[in-house]
């Protein structure tokens, strides 16, 4: 086992464990609430690196930079949401789905080749995607999960942004942007319900800004010691690990839909990722956009 994927695994572990403490606190502080104290220290933590590393920010591209921004904070507030409102592997599993989002807005924005193989994939994975929802069988579940579609979305939007900004900006600075951002967003939604933290809830709510970001630096030099390909199928082990945690700790227990729906949309995005050069997913996807 190579040093790339040791950290890859790592790295899916951390965030698992981060995960885990959003559902746990999420019991009792709103998902804004949580973008918030996450964001703002991730803020404080990214210009503590800016300053040290002497990163200067740059004075063009400010738009893309804060749309960039504005999508991830949007793809937080979801994405938190997701975890406090359903089972943690189903929401894992659907937010998984942005590597397919990112293919097809790369092929519509960045006008990437699609190739047939991909045409071929992606009905399986909007199968799986059926079966997690589960239309047929409606429920506030379903609007729930919705919720963690337009997560990935946003995550594929955020990523998509980001390929076109690390040309010019370095990572920190793009790091800065939606951890910025993303306070921004929170606070005036958590701001009619707001929850003082007890000290339990403040000490989870510090661990998930540390915990989040230690695991994108083991992400980071995963990226650095092995190929994107690899990574990417690699980071699936994460879906292993917030499954345990939800039956460990929250006693979920994944149904039938969900065990079949999550296989096929699992395996569709690592068919994905292994598929030719001309279906690209770029790795900023968990960089910069989680």
């Amino acid at each position: 086992m190579t040093n790339g994927v040791i950290l890859a695994i790592l790295s899916s572990l951390i965030f698992s464990i981060m995960n885990a403490l959003v559902k746990a606190v999420s019991f009792t502080i709103p998902a804004s609430e949580i973008v918030f104290f996450r964001s703002i220290i991730g803020t404080v933590i990214i210009l503590i690196l800016i300053k040290y590393s002497k990163v200067k920010f740059s004075r063009e591209g400010i738009p893309m930079l804060s749309l960039r921004g504005l999508l991830g904070g949007l793809y937080m507030l979801a994405y938190f949401y997701t975890i406090s409102k359903i089972p943690l592997i189903d929401a894992i599993i659907l937010v998984n789905l942005s590597p397919v989002f990112v293919i097809l807005l790369a092929a519509f924005l960045l006008k990437e080749r699609l190739s047939q193989k991909a045409f071929m994939i992606l009905p399986i994975v909007f199968l799986g995607v059926i079966f997690m929802i589960k239309p047929f069988n409606y429920s506030t579940y379903s609007v729930y999960a919705l919720a963690g579609i337009l997560a990935a979305v946003l995550a594929a939007g955020a990523a998509t942004s980001i390929r076109y900004l690390s040309k010019k900006h370095h990572t920190y600075e793009i790091i800065f942007y939606f951890m910025a951002a993303a306070t921004l967003i929170s606070v005036p939604l958590m701001w009619n319900c707001f929850v003082v933290p007890t000290t339990l809830e403040l000490f989870y709510l510090v661990c998930i800004g540390v915990v989040s970001l230690l695991a994108q630096v083991f992400l980071t030099k995963a990226f650095t010691h092995q190929s994107a390909a690899v990574v990417e199928v690699v980071r699936y082990i994460g879906i292993v690990f917030n499954a345990m945690w939800g039956f460990l700790f929250f006693a979920e227990i994944p149904d039938w839909l969900t065990v079949i729906g999550g296989t096929l949309i699992v395996a569709g995005c690592i068919a994905l990722s292994r598929a030719k050069s001309s279906i690209v997913i770029p790795t900023e996807t968990v960089k910069a956009a989680k």
